[in-house]
């Protein structure tokens, strides 16, 4: 009897310890991509800062330049922060845990547009809900996208380069790819997706756009399950992002 009970302990031991690790890993990986997102954006900042000492001013730079090229120098870093520097020491990170060990097939193209609408429908009813639970929900609070006054055609082509082709390409690697592929294979994958939802939504900063990213990215980790890459996320990303351009920057002049 004693000899089973020890077996019985040991096997609970062994559940807890593989338990406790997974959750450590779901909180270590949130906070690592939150510190090199902090880390790129104050190494952006600190470059600004020396050029300004070496007498290089950016004041005369056109605001639009400046903002494009900030947003592309701030995604690279943190990537490179998050993803590239622990392989310095180990490999820590495979294609196939990003969702890249393939190139875009056209499963990927024919499921983004179906992924939209699901996304759509969700987001819809997330909400919907919000405003009913909460009086002070504002859901028609503007987003702050970086970009403001275009009126010169670069200004709308370098608007559009950053928010549907930089932005999108950038946070499906860095969440339904690097923390998504990470979460995914030491966890439940709903719990895998709830956390890398959230922390979407949480870096956004504000409740309507947050929620409506949250919905978002349950259906991008989905569609990453579905095909197994992140190609048909990306491709739904721009999608959603084409819209919202259109919207914010084509639909006044119309």
């Amino acid at each position: 009897m004693l000899v089973n009970y020890l077996n019985r302990l040991v096997q609970k031991t062994a559940k807890w310890k593989w338990l406790h690790s997974s959750w450590v890993f779901a909180i270590i990986l949130p906070i690592w991509i939150l510190v090199g997102l902090a880390l790129s954006v104050l190494a952006t900042y600190a470059l600004l800062y020396v050029l300004s000492i070496a007498g290089i001013s950016l004041a005369g730079l056109d605001r639009t330049i400046l903002s494009a090229t900030l947003a592309a120098v701030i995604y690279a870093l943190t990537i490179v922060f998050v993803v590239w520097l622990p392989q310095l020491f180990k490999k820590y990170v495979t294609l196939k845990e990003l969702g890249l060990q393939r190139l875009p097939s056209w499963m990927d193209m024919l499921l983004s547009p179906a992924g939209f609408i699901v996304y759509f429908i969700g987001s819809s009813l997330l909400v919907y809900i919000a405003t009913q639970l909460f009086s002070g929900f504002d859901v028609a609070e503007a987003q702050d996208v970086g970009f403001t006054r275009l009126t010169q055609y670069y200004e709308y082509v370098l608007a559009f380069v950053t928010l549907i082709v930089v932005a999108p390409v950038a946070e499906e690697v860095l969440f339904r790819g690097f923390l998504y592929g990470k979460l995914r294979g030491r966890m439940p994958i709903w719990v895998a997706m709830l956390i890398t939802s959230a922390l979407f939504g949480l870096i956004h900063g504000q409740w309507n756009v947050g929620l409506d990213v949250f919905a978002l990215s349950i259906v991008l980790c989905s569609l990453r399950e579905i095909t197994g890459g992140i190609w048909s996320g990306i491709l739904l990303h721009m999608i959603k992002n084409s819209i919202a351009f259109f919207i914010l920057f084509i639909s006044p002049l119309l």
